[in-house]
């Protein structure tokens, strides 16, 4: 069972924080207002919190979503993301989230092999639940589609870079 003893502080940092770059992903990919953002931005603690729980199989999402509790942890993921997407305009954010997950899927793999297509799946999960998280193209939070064309797009970029199936969509 891999955890952060695998990785290198630096690297456990880019892996804790890729569940937070895969929704920052989808919201980049189609703005939906304060409300939406609130949902989706959202939408990545409750996966957390289910893998915490138990409700996650994977090994190394649920020493993820565990580790990220202790503030050592979670500043060190907040940090990552901060240095890391500092100064990007909106329209390059979501390119940059994209190669992020690309290299933590790549990075997982060499460093927690056994781990890797369970912890990539979830990531996908992730990303899907951000994508159904807020109504696209409504007003005020209401009407709207659920997940829209350019979040549909952004999901299978992600699917790719983490060498996945795209998971399923509303």
């Amino acid at each position: 069972m891999a955890g952060k003893a695998n990785f290198t502080p630096d690297e456990w940092a880019r892996v804790v924080a890729s569940p937070m770059v895969a929704s920052m992903a989808i919201t980049a990919a189609d703005p939906s207002g304060l409300w939406g953002l609130l949902k989706e931005a959202m939408s990545g603690g409750w996966a957390l919190l289910e893998a915490r729980q138990g409700a996650q199989t994977n090994p190394l999402a649920k020493a993820v979503a565990e580790d990220i509790t202790t503030p050592d942890t979670r500043t060190a993921a907040r940090d990552q993301v901060q240095t890391q997407f500092k100064g990007l305009q909106l329209g390059e954010l979501k390119g940059k989230a994209i190669e992020e997950l690309r290299s933590v899927a790549a990075l997982v793999e060499a460093k927690a092999p056994e781990d890797a297509a369970g912890f990539k799946a979830w990531l996908n999960e992730v990303a899907r639940k951000a994508a159904e998280a807020g109504n696209e193209g409504g007003f005020l939070g209401f009407g709207g589609v659920p997940v829209s064309d350019a979040e549909r797009a952004t999901l299978g970029e992600i699917a790719a870079a983490l060498g996945t199936a795209s998971p399923s969509q509303a």
